[in-house]
């Protein structure tokens, strides 16, 4: 049994407009749609604002962290000029100063006779037996650059 419609309304109702008591189609379809299109724009702009992130992930580590940082700054204080130059930072390739410094430090210390101290970034010697090999290695490597040092 269906109602009389209202004398004074239109007799071709759109598909959309449903009786009282009914369940309105339009707009679950709508409040879905919502919820995906927010969720698929905030999945973009997390997305876009890891981009100097996952850039400067290849190069050196100070480099990424410091894009991290800029890009905790912008996320937190709203602020885009770190966002942008974090990103700038990205694009660019430091120069790696560190690893020819830490090379002529060792080598200095091997030419003055002090034993190298044990870089941060290598693993750990486990047992004596690895220890005393590589005390051999450097024994037997220090004599042959003492003959090297003789004739000069």
């Amino acid at each position: 049994m269906s109602e009389p419609i209202h004398p004074s309304a239109p007799h071709h109702l759109p598909s959309f407009i449903t009786a009282p008591g009914d369940t309105d189609v339009m707009m679950v379809v709508v409040g879905i749609f919502l919820i995906v299109a927010v969720l698929a724009v905030g999945n973009f702009y997390l997305h876009l604002h890891s981009l100097p992130e996952r850039m400067a992930h290849k190069s050196q580590k100070f480099q990424f962290e410091i894009v991290a940082v800029l890009g905790l700054l912008s996320l937190f204080t709203h602020n885009h000029l770190f966002w942008v130059i974090g990103l700038f930072l990205a694009m660019i390739d430091l120069p790696d100063f560190s690893t020819p410094l830490r090379r002529i430090a060792g080598s200095v210390e091997k030419m003055a006779g002090v034993p190298p101290e044990q870089d941060p970034t290598e693993p750990q010697v486990g047992d004596a037996a690895h220890a005393d090999e590589a005390k051999a290695r450097i024994e037997k490597a220090g004599g042959a650059k003492s003959e090297v040092h003789s004739h000069a």
